[in-house]
């Protein structure tokens, strides 16, 4: 098996396009098949190097290994269709020469008339093959006009059948489809000759792709026919929609891989998310190893109804994901987004990167990506923090906060101890005492701490905080409720 994606560098790595991509992975590793990859670069216009390097980087970090490709060469290079223009040239030539292509000399305007006549009909816009059987004469006349010719490929008119992997046979009558452009009228070649072609020379065996490709599949097809090869397998996967049933947009959220991974998603979470979009088993499972996936895939689990993209789906599976990893692991691949927030120092050494850690397990299940870090990791790490005004209107201003919070400071300053353990045993005598719920208290103290009504536990992020964090920002919630406005937000960290 020689499965391949085939990516055009015209933009970043599309979500759909990333599983297309993972799909033919995983069916090559399953089979232990080849997985290559090539690029479709025959758009000067809108190729560029900089998204080419982009998209194999994402490939990389999504963790799909190809076997060829343009950075590691193999038996069918080059892997850039940029680089075999010579090849689909010469190949033309060969169609031409065998009576199975021609030149035609229809320009933009006379396609467009053409096109506005047949829908006025209430047809289906077609070419309608006039310039198969131009008189040498007549060519000469166009050429003399200046005119460019493409080249057309004849599509032999009869009923097409093929079977698809994932739907079963399909048929199209090809006399409805008219002759298709293989070589454009700069010399370059058109999608359908090239793809055709690569396949050919790299020895595709199986075609794994969205089923926007259908309807191009028969023309496909009986190119593989007129080179005298035998056409590969096809499967057509759903499509990516979001959860509207609409084409993946911005309004749904991220759309590339390269946006996943900014926002701070894990790999592992996005290769598992993405393998269960349109494929499936038969029970409840959701989160597999990358080796289970590779064990279990199979095209004929896949499903022919349009594959949803929920994004607060893969936000919880990336929850779970972070979990598995440790705080250790999870500071670590934090750390450029605390440096970029000012949390953390450029250059972070062991103690600080400790000192991180302890409030990231601190932080647990709280967060579900890592870009959402920072701000949690901030009320531990800036000298002062905002106040929630909601907070503040809930806890706050309640009667006999002010004076609960001043009791609350010299316990903290003479405690021997500052440990959560040492810090809850204090605090609850001093409900007792005063003949206080706990939560008259407790609310209090986290918000003064912490400027939010919620978080870690109280006594833990009380401990993490440290003593000299934790009175001066009770002296300041206090000063605060004497004075009704509240402190500037700072920014130093300490």
């Amino acid at each position: 098996m020689r499965v391949r994606f085939a990516p055009s560098p015209t933009g970043y790595l599309h979500l759909g396009n990333a599983r297309t991509a993972l799909f033919n992975y995983l069916l090559a590793r399953q089979q232990k098949g080849a997985f290559v990859l090539r690029i479709e670069d025959t758009d000067r216009e809108r190729s560029r190097p900089e998204f080419e390097r982009m998209i194999l980087e994402d490939l990389q970090w999504l963790g799909l290994d190809w076997d060829e490709g343009p950075d590691r060469g193999g038996p069918h290079a080059p892997y850039r269709q940029s680089e075999r223009i010579q090849a689909y040239r010469e190949r033309v030539d060969w169609l031409i020469s065998e009576g199975k292509a021609y030149h035609c000399y229809c320009s933009f305007e006379e396609l467009e008339g053409m096109r506005r006549e047949q829908t006025s009909r209430k047809e289906s816009p077609r070419y309608d093959n006039r310039c198969r059987e131009l008189t040498a004469a007549q060519k000469a006349a166009y050429q003399r006009e200046g005119r460019r010719p493409t080249v057309r490929f004849r599509i032999p008119d009869r009923s097409l059948t093929f079977f698809d992997l994932i739907r079963g046979d399909i048929t199209f009558d090809t006399s409805l489809m008219g002759d298709l452009i293989i070589m454009k009228s700069d010399g370059l070649p058109s999608f359908h000759l090239a793809v055709v072609l690569d396949d050919i020379d790299m020895e595709i065996s199986h075609v794994v792709r969205g089923e926007d490709h259908i309807s191009n599949t028969p023309r496909h097809i009986l190119l593989f026919e007129a080179f005298n090869r035998k056409p590969p397998s096809f499967a057509h996967m759903a499509m990516t929609l979001g959860p509207d049933g609409k084409r993946l947009s911005k309004r749904h959220g991220a759309t590339s891989v390269r946006e996943l991974r900014n926002q701070g998603y894990l790999p592992e979470a996005v290769f598992n998310y993405l393998a269960l979009l349109g494929w499936g088993i038969n029970d409840d499972q959701e989160v597999f190893s990358r080796q289970e996936l590779i064990d279990r895939f199979s095209l004929d689990r896949c499903k022919e109804g349009a594959a949803i993209f929920d994004q607060a789906k893969l936000t919880w599976l990336n929850g779970l994901y972070m979990q598995k990893k440790g705080p250790d692991r999870i500071t670590e691949l934090a750390l450029p987004y605390l440096q970029e927030a000012g949390l953390a120092a450029s250059g972070a050494g062991p103690e600080e990167r400790t000192r991180l850690a302890r409030i990231v397990g601190l932080i647990g299940d709280r967060v579900k990506k890592l870009n959402e870090i920072p701000e949690a990791v901030a009320i531990f790490v800036r000298e002062t923090v905002d106040y929630d005004p909601a907070a503040v209107e809930k806890v706050l201003r309640k009667p006999g906060v002010a004076e609960i919070l001043a009791g609350m400071l010299p316990l903290f300053e003479a405690a021997d101890d500052f440990s959560a353990g040492r810090l809850e045993a204090l605090v609850r005598e001093f409900c007792q005492a005063r003949a206080l719920k706990t939560g008259q208290v407790f609310h209090p103290v986290r918000v003064a701490a912490t400027g939010r009504t919620v978080g870690p536990g109280l006594f833990e992020l009380l401990e993490v905080l440290g003593r000299e964090k934790v009175l001066r920002r009770l002296r300041r919630a206090v000063e605060f409720l004497a004075s009704g406005e509240p402190p500037a937000a700072g920014t130093g960290v300490s």
